[in-house]
């Protein structure tokens, strides 16, 4: 299953930096993962401040 970013999201960028193959992206003052292209490695979550990314 891919990875989610929840409504929790603060726009840090730090999930998007973090991402090995670079599938999440700023879209409305929010970050989201393209489920298509998703490792579901957690790397993201594993970076955010606010527990915003989870398997979904």
């Amino acid at each position: 299953m891919a990875y989610k970013i929840s409504d929790a999201c603060i726009a840090c960028g730090a999930c998007a930096a973090e991402c090995p193959v670079e599938c999440i992206s700023e879209q409305d003052g929010k970050y989201v993962i393209n489920a298509d292209e998703c490792l579901e490695c957690g790397a993201c979550a594993g970076v955010c401040p606010v527990d915003a990314p989870a398997a979904e």
